[in-house]
This record gives structure tokens, sequence and C-alpha cells, in this order.
């Protein structure tokens, strides 16, 4: 089972406060990938003397702790999840902002491929796609 970010924080020695371990506790329960004001949002329903400013310093201290990793969607805003130990990709609905996150075999395999064919060892990669769908159009 994946660890939460308050978990996470105490293994890299990250110093948490009451609104951190309660911002770290509303990512990790987060099933979307919310920007910062939606996270504010989120936090001060359960703490109103969170500012914005210390939703802001916490997800960068979270992201130069490689707990969280910053999305630059297009769209404008910044999203931010939980860094998980399993690699997975993203579908993104230019129409909604709906994200879906997804693992396919197939293409894990023809990014290797690629890789080999101009003479590198894949080490590392970052897929997203950008739709419409179907019936939205």
């Amino acid at each position: 089972m994946e660890k939460t970010i308050e978990q996470k924080c105490l293994m890299k020695g990250v110093k948490l406060t009451d609104q951190r371990k309660i911002i770290a506790k509303v990512m990790s329960e987060s099933k979307d990938h919310p920007d910062v004001d939606e996270l504010y949002n989120r936090v001060s329903k359960i703490d109103s003397k969170i500012s914005i400013a210390t939703v802001y310093r916490t997800v960068k201290l979270f992201e130069e702790a490689s707990i969280v990793t910053k999305h630059d969607f297009k769209g404008g805003k910044a999203r931010y999840e939980q860094v998980m130990e399993d690699h997975h990709d993203h579908l993104i609905d230019v129409k909604s902002g709906e994200i879906i996150e997804f693992v396919d075999h197939e293409i894990e395999k023809l990014q290797k491929k690629v890789a080999e064919k101009y003479g590198y060892e894949l080490i590392d990669h970052k897929l997203e796609l950008y739709g419409l769908k179907k019936d939205s159009k």
C-alpha cells in the first residue's frame, strides 16, 4: 500500500507543523490533481487559519523533498500529486480538465524501443495525452 504524504515526510525528516499535517492529509486523500487554489479551499474548510501562502510554501517544500510532483498540464495552473512508486501516464480532457491516470504496457515497450533505436537507455519519461471525449465535441 502506498505511504501517505505525512509518512513520507517523517521518513525524509521533513518537519510537520499542525498546518502542514492538514495539508499533507488533504493532498494524500485527493483523488484528483489539485492546484494550490483548490488545495487551499479544501484545507481552509478544516482550518480557516491556514493562509494560501502557507499552502504555497508547504507544497513547494513537499515538491523539493520529492514527496509530491508538479504537473504543468495545459490550462495554466500547476497541479500536484503525490509521488507514486508505480509509474503512470496522464490523459487530460482539454474541455473538462478531467485527468485520467493510466498504464499501458504497449506504450511503455514502444518508448523503450524508440530510445534504443537512437542509442539510448530509457531512464525516465513523462507522457501526457490531451483530448476531447468523442461524445462532447
